[in-house]
């Protein structure tokens, strides 16, 4: 007899175990994989009508989980949808998660980790669990006024960021749409604003043109043939460069000219300072010719071009150089140094090479997110900044500075002077295709130039050389000063 209920003491322990043993693994181990299989739409089902947590800016929330009268408990809704749609992305059952919806998705669904104890604590007292809350590093203010700057119906995009820590303090691109009318319970309406809004030439819905969307960079592109001069010791800020007005290549009729608008034609031989307050397109094409291939993507490697595993926490398309060829012939790598050809950058790669100038030659991580919080808003994660790479020395950095300075002082960016700073940056105009499209206007710098605190970098997409320069320098003032203002 006690042979008989020790045996089955026995077994009931080892189908205790087995079972506490296989929720165990479900749990903790298994989770994510069944959570992320494409064939459990439950899973889908329950974080899409749960409680998450909101993403907040300046202590508010852009988006949120209200309460709903339908199956579903709880209804996802973004505030100021069209200023926030590039960074907070969209929550839609039937096409999934962007942006910070997705990057983010197990903080603001309560599934990380650390946060189990908070939801098993919910369950106990009979509280509905809910997930923490995302707080970007977004300045509200910041975020409007870059915004305001792009006309509606133009294409364009502006990263504001802080060069010493990587924080993202305003980043906008339009055209942008509602967030929420992806986000409703009803399926068939869902679908007809997805598919309205992927027939609009232009926009973005899986994350902001300024980290997904690559432009010509044009002459920007000449901060990283600098630095490559300077790097190979073959230059220095005395170096004299050849100036002459066109550039032909041996064994075809493409040429090079020099940049018209400015003041390139006044010398035929210059220093650095004067190619850059003009931006000068022959000698940087000349200097690319001299250091090779090669040398230059390496720099542009240095600065961040060609890196396609870089998050902010969002995936980031990798910026490009020197594009879509290997080897390049001699008229297309002059024509790639000065941000032609095949080159491509995004808008946050390019504020992330001017941040590594302003910074000493260190290029620090971008970042997106300023801290996780609980449900009662208590910080548990605190965002640190992160060193990224070593992009130039501290005194490659310094002299392209000081030459930055004199772009805006006495060169063609002089637009973007801001009374009481010292302002480094650099124009770029990226010539489209003569009668179908126009070119890309950029503005990128920094200030104050011997202290730096803010970065912008701006690109209006499509546009007469007129209508960028309006749009570009001018509005990068206005910017840094507010920032510097604040």
């Amino acid at each position: 007899m006690n042979q008989a209920i020790r045996s089955s003491w026995l077994v009931a322990v080892a189908l205790f175990a087995l079972v506490f043993g296989s929720i165990t693994y479900i749990q903790f181990f298994a989770a994510d994989d069944l959570k992320n299989n494409d064939l459990n739409s439950r899973g889908l089902i329950e974080q899409f009508c749960s409680d998450r947590g909101a993403i907040l800016v300046g202590g508010q929330p852009i988006a949120e989980s209200v309460p709903s009268p339908d199956k579903c408990k709880f209804q996802r809704v973004y505030h100021q949808s069209e200023l926030y749609a590039g960074l907070t992305g969209f929550f839609s059952r039937a096409y999934g998660q962007y942006g910070i919806e997705k990057a983010e998705n197990a903080q603001l669904t309560g599934e990380t980790a650390d946060a189990f104890y908070d939801k098993v604590l919910s369950l106990l007292s009979g509280a509905q669990p809910k997930g923490r809350s995302v707080e970007l590093t977004i300045d509200p203010a910041i975020q409007q006024m870059a915004y305001n700057m792009i006309p509606d119906g133009q294409r364009g995009s502006i990263v504001v960021m802080n060069p010493k820590t990587g924080a993202i303090i305003a980043m906008v691109s339009k055209p942008s749409y509602d967030t929420n009318v992806l986000a409703g319970h009803d399926a068939t309406s869902v679908a007809k604003n997805y598919n309205r809004l992927l027939g609009i030439d232009g926009i973005d819905m899986f994350g902001s043109s300024a980290y997904t969307k690559l432009y010509s960079p044009g002459s920007v592109f000449k901060l990283v043939d600098t630095a490559a001069a300077l790097a190979s010791g073959k230059y220095n800020k005395d170096s004299v460069l050849a100036n002459p007005q066109e550039l032909s290549f041996p064994g075809t009729d493409a040429t090079l000219p020099n940049y018209v608008n400015g003041g390139c034609g006044a010398k035929t031989q210059a220093g650095f300072s004067f190619v850059l307050e003009q931006s000068c397109n022959t000698p940087f094409a000349e200097i690319a010719l001299d250091l090779g291939q090669d040398a230059i993507t390496e720099q542009a490697r240095k600065f961040g071009f060609n890196d396609d595993s870089l998050y902010f926490p969002d995936k980031v398309t990798a910026s490009k150089f020197p594009g879509s060829k290997g080897q390049l012939g001699t008229a297309e790598l002059a024509r790639s140094a000065v941000g032609q050809q095949d080159v491509q950058a995004t808008p946050l790669e390019i504020a992330m090479m001017t941040a590594a100038i302003a910074n000493g030659g260190a290029q620090m991580k971008p970042n997106l997110v300023k801290s996780i919080r609980t449900p009662d808003l208590k910080p548990v994660e605190e965002f640190t900044p992160e060193v990224l790479r070593q992009s130039t020395t501290p005194e490659i950095a310094h002299q392209i500075t000081d030459w930055m300075t004199n772009v805006v002082d006495k060169g063609i960016a002089h637009a973007a002077t801001v009374p009481g700073v010292e302002v480094a940056g650099k124009t770029g105009t990226a010539e489209g295709i003569p009668g179908v499209v126009n070119n890309n206007a950029w503005f990128t710098g920094f200030a104050p130039a011997q202290d730096p605190q803010v970065v912008v970098s701006i690109v209006m997409s499509n546009v007469d050389i007129a209508t960028g320069a309006q749009l570009t320098s001018p509005n990068a003032s206005k910017l840094i000063e507010a920032v510097l203002n604040k």
